[in-house]
């Protein structure tokens, strides 16, 4: 039907103040970490009092006919569903998640991860844009179809509780819940970016990661440096050199073959495009310090790097006592955190196994290696969008943004969009989020820019009406 764009925009606005907002500042000031950074997450409490809070909301606001269920196996994160009855044929699947990321230092002086804080119409808080709103935003979407009479296709929201731990929980709940779920025609993904906060942005692949811990073992005990320094190789130094078996440390190309992939020509082109529009901003979006440099000074090979490249950071540590409380010893063993995100159209599992076989294989000095792998999570590369759809995308972003639609590749990983990829070949994609520039999911000082997000609300309902019966 045609909806009145005005009165759907002046309806999602008012209920984003009334019942959205108030509820992201009472869920930020839940710590309800994903439970690879809090194992003791069923004892503490947190993601039980998050779910409870959720449910309670989403009974109050979804549409009558609608029925929530929530699906917990014993050792086993949460789920949310809801599902909305259709009026017409399709099926749509909406996704978002609900656990959040650790602290993490470097929070301005008035801001902090578990205390939200509204300045020039930010949200600030870990959780809220990454991606706390999306069950609320998705709720809203529909219930501003509902008020104009508008007619929908079934409509599914699944909303997990270990995104952020690699979603190791998913696959069972998807199994479990095959006759529910179903077949979905169009999946929707609330947990992506956006290049700037001027237009609607559709996320086209997401990079994978694998996730383990490289320990490196050297002595039963730390011993004077004085002593043994030279004579006993460093745990560290010995680390260093089994990091280089995965990464050139001059350029930070990584020369494992089964962690790279041809990057599809259209992919590129997108990528120029994006840099048109953009410009200096994929640079100027980081918080650099000083006059830190980037690794190139070509936008669309830096961007490329970021999204069909793979990489390795060095994310945490043990066995390193803090600075000023580093005594002069030659420590037992150095234990490091990597991060290695991996190209769309690589086998998550093959890559895995060659990182464990690099960094194991013939240690230097024979020195004990150990490698425990996180869960590893494949990327993602989007069908091609289909007619319909990348018309109402495009008729979405100028009508509530004023400015035409754009595709972007996001060097993060949501796990379920690969799930849902492999196991429905046939689905179309929305994957947006509200993860612009200067949000900085993960970090310090996360937020969730309130105007764009009811856009993107707004954007989203406009797309769900133009399914096709």
């Amino acid at each position: 039907m045609n909806l009145n764009k005005k009165e759907l925009e002046t309806s999602i606005n008012k209920f984003w103040d009334d019942s959205i907002v108030p509820t992201l500042i009472e869920y930020i000031k839940i710590p309800n970490k994903s439970p690879s950074f809090d194992p003791d997450w069923k004892r503490n409490g947190h993601m039980d009092k998050v779910l409870v809070m959720a449910v309670e909301w989403a009974k109050k606001h979804m549409p009558e006919e609608a029925e929530l269920t929530t699906k917990e196996s014993p050792g086993r994160t949460p789920i949310i569903l809801i599902d909305v009855p259709g009026e017409t044929d399709g099926n749509i699947l909406m996704y978002g998640h609900l656990d959040k990321q650790p602290e993490m230092d470097g929070w301005d002086g008035d801001l902090g991860p578990w205390t939200p804080v509204i300045k020039e119409n930010k949200l600030f808080g870990r959780g809220g844009a990454d991606d706390g709103y999306a069950l609320f935003a998705s709720l809203s979407a529909i219930r501003s179809l509902k008020e104009q009479g508008a007619k929908t296709p079934r409509i599914l929201i699944l909303i997990e509780f270990c995104e952020e731990s690699g979603s190791p929980d998913l696959p069972h709940y998807i199994e479990s819940c095959e006759n529910l779920i179903g077949a979905p025609d169009l999946v929707i993904c609330l947990d992506s970016g956006a290049g700037d906060y001027n237009r609607f942005w559709t996320t086209t692949s997401l990079r994978g990661l694998i996730g383990c811990s490289l320990k490196v073992e050297v002595l039963k005990e730390g011993v004077h440096s004085g002593g043994a320094s030279g004579h006993v190789p460093s745990s560290f130094r010995v680390a260093r050199q089994l990091l280089s078996r995965l990464e050139n440390e001059k350029t930070g190309e990584i020369s494992l073959a089964e962690l790279n992939t041809n990057i599809p020509e259209h992919r590129i082109v997108e990528t120029e495009k994006l840099v048109s529009i953009l410009g200096d901003e994929v640079v100027n979006e980081f918080p650099w310090r000083g006059d830190m440099q980037p690794s190139t000074d070509n936008n669309v090979e830096g961007v490329l790097r970021r999204t069909w490249l793979p990489s390795l950071s060095v994310v945490g540590a043990g066995g390193l006592p803090p600075s000023n409380n580093a005594g002069n010893v030659l420590r037992p063993y150095t234990q490091l955190q990597l991060s290695i995100r991996i190209p769309p159209l690589v086998n998550h599992l093959k890559a895995q196994e060659a990182i464990g076989e690099a960094l194991t294989k013939n240690p230097p000095y024979n020195a004990k290696v150990t490698v425990s792998f996180d869960e590893p999570a494949s990327g993602w590369n989007a069908p091609e969008t289909v007619a319909w759809l990348a018309s109402s995308i495009k008729s979405a972003s100028r009508s509530y943004y004023g400015e035409d639609a754009c595709s972007i590749s996001e060097g993060g990983t949501i796990p379920f969009m690969a799930m849902l990829g492999e196991r429905f070949p046939k689905a179309q994609f929305v994957i947006t989020g509200v993860l612009g520039p200067g949000s900085n999911a993960h970090g310090p000082n996360e937020f969730l820019h309130i105007p764009y997000a009811k856009k993107l609300t707004a954007c989203i309902a406009s797309i769900i009406n133009d399914f096709p019966s």
